[in-house]
């Protein structure tokens, strides 16, 4: 099984060694680790491992008891804060940010169509949309309209509140953590939904919205419309 953890750390030599070696003590083979940002005398790295599933271990069975586990063994270290963790698809070592453009620019047609199915894996998310923007009331912001696309795990009667966020952000809707890139030329807003794990980073938002913009850019004008 493959586990997402986002961890705190102090920004100081030997800090990464102490969760490297609490993670391999837990039996959790290491796959990957990205930092997110510093900031503040403190890191913020993804680290992508491989933890097997015991057939009767506290881990068997549903998903948070598998990431509670994990939480609880890391949670004694001194100085570490663990921001969360959840199970992901990401294959490390992969570039699919770079698949996703390719696909996009051998069929632009389906730009936002291949984008939502693709998004959820590239940011270890759940689901991801795409809601269509009608026009606000007079010097109101725009309103939302109907959803547009729609990824295979994305709820199907799924219906954001409020209006249309100006501008890229990160929010929350209960337990479930959003993303949203307004796709102003197309008249659409990306959603994108995580119901385990930590918030959005900053710099998962960064990443997203640098696709979504190469996206658009190759999208040719209606392509937004033309799905139902």
């Amino acid at each position: 099984m493959l586990l997402r953890l986002r961890i705190s750390l102090p920004d100081r030599p030997g800090a990464l060694g102490q969760v490297t070696r609490a993670l391999g003590t837990i039996g959790a083979d290491i796959h990957q680790v990205t930092v997110l940002g510093r900031e503040g005398g403190r890191a913020v790295d993804d680290f992508t491992v491989a933890w097997p599933v015991s057939a009767d271990g506290p881990e068997a069975g549903r998903n948070e008891p598998v990431c509670a586990h994990m939480r609880d063994r890391l949670a004694g270290l001194p100085g570490v804060s663990v921001e969360g963790v959840w199970i992901t698809r990401v294959v490390p070592g992969a570039a699919p940010g770079y698949d996703l453009l390719r696909y996009v620019a051998a069929e632009p047609v389906r730009a936002y169509t291949t984008l939502v199915d693709a998004l959820p894996d590239l940011v270890g998310a759940d689901w991801a949309v795409t809601v269509a923007t009608g026009p606000g009331a007079a010097g109101r912001p725009r309103a939302w309209s109907r959803l547009v696309h729609r990824s295979v795990r994305a709820p199907a009667d799924f219906s954001p509140a409020g209006e249309v966020p100006p501008r890229a952000g990160v929010s929350s809707d209960g337990d479930v953590r959003l993303l949203c890139v307004p796709v102003q030329d197309a008249g659409l807003c990306l959603i994108v939904g995580r119901h385990q794990g930590a918030e959005f980073h900053p710099a998962e938002l960064d990443s997203v919205v640098r696709l979504v913009e190469v996206v658009a850019m190759l999208a040719p004008a209606g392509e937004a419309t033309a799905v139902g």
